[in-house]
């Protein structure tokens, strides 16, 4: 990434971006260092950690609004850290995004099974990883807005106060919200339908709902979608 040539086109924008905090992630100094000069410029603040386990120490502290995280790292690496991140409902629902250099199919499917939301690829450029953030960060926003509407009929979804999932049925729960039917799940995960039958069954019997409808409403309005 080319500090010069980027800083030269960058300009700040006084929108969504003001304000935003963003959790950085990455064993490359070098990196950090050009990321986050260049998305401070971009107008964000920005935290740094060197690894997954300095990131969960910063979690406890601080809740960012979008973490940006390297896949291979000492310590913990990010596999490790974002299954840490979505088993913890406070962070749950904080969009991820993986950076690697590690650019095969099967590097893809298996950084957005574990809990990413967007997979980007070593070297990238700097205007696509901004591109990435905004797109994010919309989203987040649009489901605190339907979650500040309470879904369709302007009340939230009531369950039991100490409800836990299990690490994959969060994975299934954000996909029930995003509106992949249970097929489409199965191959998200690479098991079978009636597993994954099983799961929202579970979820259905812990959370004492209905069906699939309120299921998905639960997740979004907790930010766990």
């Amino acid at each position: 990434m080319d500090r010069s040539a980027t800083s030269a086109t960058a300009m700040k924008e006084p929108s969504m971006k003001d304000h935003k905090r963003l959790l950085l992630i990455d064993d490359d100094p070098n990196l950090i260092l050009l990321v986050k000069d260049y998305l401070e410029f971009r107008g964000y603040e920005v935290i740094t950690a060197e690894n997954g386990r300095e990131a969960l120490d910063i979690l406890e502290q601080d809740i960012p609004d979008m973490i940006i995280c390297d896949v291979m790292m000492p310590e913990m690496d990010g596999y490790t850290f974002v299954e840490q991140v979505r088993q913890t409902e406070r962070t749950a629902w904080i969009p991820v995004l993986f950076l690697s250099a590690k650019g095969q199919s099967a590097d893809r499917v298996k950084g957005l099974n574990k809990g990413a939301d967007v997979y980007m690829v070593k070297p990238f450029e700097p205007e696509e990883l901004v591109a990435q953030v905004e797109s994010s960060l919309k989203q987040t926003i649009r489901w605190k807005e339907h979650q500040a509407k309470g879904g369709d009929n302007g009340s939230r979804i009531q369950v039991p106060f100490d409800v836990q999932l299990t690490p994959t049925e969060l994975k299934v729960v954000q996909f029930v919200a995003r509106g992949l039917a249970n097929r489409e799940i199965a191959e998200e995960l690479n098991v079978s339908q009636r597993t994954v039958e099983s799961h929202v069954s579970n979820m259905l019997g812990k959370t004492n709902l209905h069906n699939r409808t309120e299921l998905a409403r639960w997740a979004i309005e907790n930010q766990m979608a």
